[in-house]
């Protein structure tokens, strides 16, 4: 089982872990779906192959609309994560999210690939 309490420092943040040069924008996703726009940021870890995929442990996005807007956000700007994204249960302040799901600014969004072994 793998420790996920110890990821963010005093300031809410990972350091080294903010978002890359071409990362999810609003300019670069779009209008958020249903319209209703969504402020603040998010903080998006992840976990296992979905880290690996990310190539960060955790970073801060600008806000959308819904769980599903974050994943297409996420998937558009690093393509080895679409796949990871397809099959990974995302969890929205610690309970398991729908892609319809609204997004506070200021959540906290894992990316749990399936997870195998016993």
């Amino acid at each position: 089982m793998q420790d996920h309490s110890a990821t963010t420092g005093d300031s809410g943040t990972t350091s080294g872990t903010a978002a890359p040069t071409g990362g999810p924008t609003g300019a670069a996703t779009g209008e958020p779906a249903g319209g209703a726009a969504a402020s603040g940021e998010v903080t998006v870890r992840y976990w296992a192959g979905a880290r690996a995929a990310a190539g960060v442990e955790s970073e801060t996005v600008p806000g959308l609309a819904t769980v599903g807007d974050l994943a297409a956000a996420l998937g558009a700007a690093r393509p080895a994560l679409g796949p990871v994204l397809e099959v990974a249960t995302l969890l929205l302040d610690g309970r398991a999210a729908t892609p319809e799901q609204d997004l506070p600014a200021g959540s906290v969004v894992e990316v749990l690939p399936p997870f195998a072994g016993g």
